[in-house]
């Protein structure tokens, strides 16, 4: 089968070629081609929990977040409380970033948690012992952010300037990419760790000269605030993962299908209900509806969700500059990561019925 993976902006116009493409995915799912390091969890799932009336935990903790659309779908409508019925109690909570969801799965206080596949890259390659299961969108989420009166150019200008992003999330390893391919590093810059609302308010407040933005953070203050988007590449962004712990995936598997089976129809239905979807980010960001349709013309939904070669290509790019910032140990730990990091069996598996 055939997914999307143009890096160009998506435009409203462009959700109507979607429409039919959403029905092919929820139809022809099981059939797409496997990717990388494919696992075994889903086929172990077929004999375990629902199947003979119980489900192998009596609870799910998962996040949401605001990155990432799916995420909302998903529990706005209940996909997963009525899949897993009364006797499994699912236990939301938010992510304020990648970094935040992979503090969550780390400790345990998560099963299941939304990062950038370079967050997840960076995770893994420190021993967080997550896996993705499925990719959720291939979004511009991130872009180089100034005031709208401000008199820098171009990412050159930023030589002596100082930025604020989150470290260990996509925005940052956009920010390293971009002045890497400008002829700078972060150390011709000064770069301020502020989790991404609080680089909104820095450089809204004068405190900094630039900003790796986020959506829907990013969109807002270009609306509410007039700052304008310096520098955009969508080929410097990671796509979004969904992680899960490899215990939760060893102990829960049938559960830990439902979820996917969850996010595939929450993507089906995004995809056929666009104005919807925006009407629920806007409403759990707390942003305007026209914010909010900004955000979702960005962020591409029609894709394979098997993590494969796709994503691959994208962190062995990021892989070197992990090592390079000295957020990796070694090569050799990347490496390693990327060899494990990927479980398709269970988008390869979904099913949306």
């Amino acid at each position: 089968m055939t997914f999307r993976t143009s890096p160009t902006t998506r435009t409203r116009a462009s959700w109507a070629g979607g429409l039919a493409l959403a029905a092919a995915s929820a139809l022809l799912l099981t059939g797409c081609v496997a990717g990388e390091d494919a696992g075994t969890g889903s086929a172990d799932a077929a004999g375990t929990g629902a199947s003979d009336g119980e489900w192998s935990t009596d609870t799910l903790d998962i996040d949401f977040a605001t990155y990432n659309p799916l995420s909302l779908v998903v529990k706005d409508q209940g996909y997963l409380e009525d899949a897993l019925g009364d006797d499994v109690t699912v236990n939301w909570t938010q992510s304020a970033g990648s970094n935040k969801a992979n503090e969550l799965l780390r400790a345990g206080a998560v099963d299941v948690g939304s990062t950038a596949g370079s967050a997840a890259l960076l995770a893994r390659s420190n021993g967080s012992p997550i896996k993705t299961i499925d990719v959720y969108s291939q979004p511009e989420w991130s872009a180089l952010v100034v005031p709208g009166d401000s008199t820098i150019t171009d990412v050159e200008g930023l030589r002596g300037k100082t930025i604020a992003a989150t470290s260990g999330t996509d925005p940052y390893f956009f920010l390293l990419q971009a002045l890497d391919q400008a002829g700078l590093s972060a150390s011709d810059v000064t770069i301020q760790n502020l989790q991404h609302a609080d680089g909104r308010a820095a450089l809204e407040n004068g405190s900094v000269d630039a900003w790796s933005g986020l959506d829907p953070i990013m969109a807002a203050s270009e609306a509410e605030s007039g700052t304008k988007l310096l520098y955009r590449n969508v080929d410097f962004l990671s796509y979004g993962f969904l992680n899960a712990t490899e215990s939760f995936l060893e102990a829960s598997p049938d559960v830990a299908q439902v979820v996917v089976d969850s996010y595939e129809k929450a993507r089906a239905w995004a995809l056929d209900n666009p104005d919807e979807t925006a009407a629920i980010l806007a409403k759990a960001a707390a942003i305007d509806p026209a914010v909010a349709t900004t955000v979702i013309d960005r962020t591409h939904l029609d894709i394979d969700p098997a993590p494969g070669a796709d994503q691959r290509a994208v962190l062995e790019t990021v892989g070197p500059i992990l090592v390079e910032s000295g957020d990796v140990p070694s090569q050799d730990d990347v490496d390693a990561a990327l060899d494990s990091l990927f479980d398709d069996s269970y988008a390869t598996a979904a099913s949306t019925s």
